[in-house]
């Protein structure tokens, strides 16, 4: 593999764990509110957090975020991370795959992880960049590489018009997303990376087949930021993250968005979410799955007990969220509709 991507993608890891690639403005969960019931009607030994995917019954609602892949040390690191999702029932989205495009050794380390984790649902990952550029037998090798039991195709305009070796080409991006859907034998999901979606975009997407919508909006790692903060003061280019860094649409104000119009997808949320509270006000605004990114990072590269912590927290928040509003399970968080946005 070359030497300059496997430094990128090192170079994004450890930038993402930085406070100073977190976006400047929030992902607007601060602004919703659930509904308290001072009386709820169950005891929290008696909430649910499970949640299907597919035909699967999961314990949980969350996946962990596509965040990480592509260096030397990534298979250590994705190892105990797939370890810890497969323990807990949590869905895991890989990081991007197009060094594998590039590499064809690199299948072999999502081979190893799927022979350790047989039982963990696997995404895989695609750039729409990348995807313009590809066959379909291509996909299917990553796709198998993982026997992932779906296809991630990330949309990242922000980070790829930054970014010093960006591919920002995007045109004719909706019909070839369009033929893939019809093409592969798995769900295929659109995610943004941390910029939201427009109702225009949304509406975009509606009706062509696709399995989910990640909205992934701003409020968390902000990848203009991360992009910006690689350029030196001698470069022209230097400073022009911070001119980015709150371009977006809130992961808030982006499922409000898609709960406007009937969608033939189901929404996940990510982008910045930080607890359990906050998956479930995402959760009661239409999300079907919450996900978590830096997080989830940041915590496993100081221990795994640290990880297994943070897990086991964010699980114990949305169950108590789900009774101190009264709810014994997903499904009636989600009919109530019972948030508000607050001044």
């Amino acid at each position: 593999m070359d030497d300059a991507f496997e430094n990128r993608k090192k170079s994004h890891f450890f930038l993402s764990l930085s406070s100073d690639s977190q976006a400047l403005s929030s992902t607007g969960f601060d602004k919703i509110r659930l509904i308290h019931s001072a009386l709820p009607d169950l005891d929290l030994e008696q909430v649910s957090i499970q949640q299907k995917w597919r035909e699967h019954l999961l314990e949980t609602p969350f996946f962990v975020s596509s965040m990480t892949g592509g260096w030397s040390d990534s298979l250590a690191f994705n190892l105990k991370l797939a370890q810890a999702c497969e323990r807990r029932s949590w869905i895991m989205a890989v990081g991007s795959q197009r060094g594998q495009l590039e590499d064809p050794s690199k299948a072999e380390e999502w081979r190893q992880i799927r022979k350790a984790c047989p039982q963990l649902i696997l995404l895989g990952n695609l750039g729409l960049s990348q995807l313009l550029k590809v066959s379909l037998k291509q996909v299917l090798s990553l796709i198998d590489s993982l026997q992932a039991q779906g296809m991630i195709i990330h949309l990242n305009p922000l980070q790829e018009a930054l970014q010093k070796e960006g591919t920002a080409q995007f045109k004719g991006g909706l019909s070839v997303i369009e033929k893939l859907v019809k093409d592969l034998p798995v769900p295929v999901i659109v995610k943004e990376t941390g910029c939201g979606f427009s109702r225009e975009t949304l509406d975009q997407l509606t009706g062509i087949g696709l399995a989910v919508i990640d909205v992934s909006g701003l409020g968390g790692t902000h990848w203009g930021r991360i992009e910006g903060t690689r350029y030196s003061k001698s470069e022209a280019f230097f400073g022009i993250g911070e001119t980015f860094s709150s371009w977006g649409i809130s992961t808030a104000q982006s499922l409000i968005y898609s709960g406007e119009e009937r969608r033939d997808y189901k929404l996940w949320a990510s982008g910045g979410l930080r607890t359990g509270l906050d998956s479930a006000k995402a959760l009661a605004m239409g999300a079907n799955r919450t996900g978590f990114g830096q997080i989830i990072l940041k915590a496993l590269h100081e221990s795994e007990t640290a990880l297994d912590q943070l897990m086991s927290r964010l699980e114990y928040e949305l169950k108590v969220s789900l009774f101190c509003a009264g709810f014994s399970n997903i499904q009636e968080l989600q009919r109530a509709k019972k948030w508000e946005v607050i001044s």
